[in-house]
């Protein structure tokens, strides 16, 4: 795998021509958003067909929990909206609801569902709506299995059929792993295409999916028999998911799941990815990339490593730079929130604190839009969960 690798960062740096060699773009202060103060948990970024950004999260209500919405405008958030409130909602401080907007006035939000009296027996379920997301069909299942299992870590595309959806899948336990599945949701509400992606994937992981000019790309932690965790990818080619492959060879030996997914993001045919792992106890934070729509990756590029705890974001700032945020750690132990920008030539800037997190188990969102960084988290204010973010501007 190593040689692989090696001969795959020949051609990719052999394709890079001298004018392409600059500098990453600087980032400037971060400064503190005003937001929401029912915003207690799971902030998610997703992009609109614009480029701009869409924030959602999960408040409590007194029938059980509530997903809201709102664009990014100005800088600040916009008027929220209610996608769905739902008394039998599965709340995670990893697994995080969404909603995208497909095209126009046309939205897809999904949640998960408890479907028993357990805690972890719950279905991905999405809502569509056709008026901007004033009101919202009925919740449809996206699997078929039926089982009181977990099924969740979902990622979603906009694909020429309706939305695609990729999800962590639990009806083979407790007897095998968790599975890897996709499947398309129409915009009648129909469910079509289910097909078996990976059968054997870490527990609690999140997956990640991006659409480049040669179509989407996927990634997600495997979990072979011999407990290693290393993170895969799958490119969905003639209609299906292509085997997942190995990205880097980690070797990151672990019994349990360490809820630390990877990020991907495409742009033309730009692809960079970015992971945590902590084989022989040396947390590292890297980054790979690609300019061939995620078919071949040069040689991994080290973000961080030390203090860190990894729950990695990536984000395009234009075509040719990138930012990379992750969770490290301050000199007292507790949790940091820093980003840093890459060029896809390899090349970093400087690392830039955004703030620190009191919230032990965190997952931030990263997103771009009109010249700034965003940044979303969930922190703990006086013994409540509240929604932080930040403005970080590209100079």
């Amino acid at each position: 795998m190593r040689r692989f690798t090696s001969l795959i960062a020949l051609g990719f740096i052999a394709g890079l021509s001298a004018c392409d060699r600059a500098e990453p773009v600087a980032l400037g202060d971060p400064v503190r958003l005003s937001l929401p103060t029912d915003a207690a948990s799971g902030p998610r970024l997703s992009e609109r067909p614009d480029g701009g950004l869409v924030l959602s999260w999960m408040a409590s209500v007194d029938d059980g929990h509530v997903l809201r919405f709102a664009s990014i405008v100005s800088g600040h958030l916009g008027e929220p909206l209610d996608a769905t409130v739902e008394d039998r909602m599965f709340v995670n401080w990893a697994d995080l609801p969404s909603v995208l907007q497909v095209n126009g006035a046309h939205w897809l939000a999904h949640w998960l569902q408890y479907n028993a009296d357990k805690t972890y027996s719950y279905d991905v379920v999405v809502s569509q709506s056709f008026d901007s997301g004033v009101t919202w069909s009925d919740p449809v299942k996206v699997h078929s299995d039926g089982t009181p299992t977990e099924h969740g870590f979902v990622s979603m595309y906009r694909a020429p059929e309706g939305v695609a959806l990729l999800w962590l899948d639990g009806r083979s336990t407790p007897d095998a792993p968790l599975t890897l599945r996709s499947a398309v949701v129409t915009s009648a509400g129909e469910v079509a295409g289910e097909q078996l992606v990976d059968d054997s994937v870490c527990d609690c992981c999140q997956t990640d999916i991006a659409v480049s000019s040669r179509g989407p790309v996927a990634v997600y932690r495997d979990r072979t028999v011999g407990e290693i965790r290393d993170i895969y990818i799958t490119r969905r080619v003639n209609g299906l998911w292509t085997p997942g492959t190995p990205i880097f060879p980690d070797d990151w030996n672990i019994a349990g799941c360490p809820v630390n997914g990877p990020s991907i993001v495409a742009r033309d045919d730009n692809v960079a990815v970015a992971w945590f792992a902590a084989a022989n106890d040396t947390p590292i934070v890297r980054v790979l990339l690609s300019a061939d729509g995620g078919q071949t990756f040069g040689e991994p590029i080290e973000i961080s490593t030390g203090r860190v705890s990894g729950y990695v974001g990536l984000t395009f700032i234009d075509g040719r730079n990138l930012a990379v945020s992750w969770v490290g750690r301050n000199g007292s132990g507790g949790n940091l929130l820093q980003v840093r920008s890459l060029s896809m030539t390899g090349k970093l800037g400087g690392v830039l604190p955004v703030g620190e997190i009191t919230q032990v188990r965190v997952f931030p969102q990263l997103g771009f839009q009109d010249g700034h960084l965003f940044l979303f988290w969930t922190d703990q204010v006086d013994g409540d969960r509240e929604l932080r973010g930040a403005r970080v501007p590209v100079l």
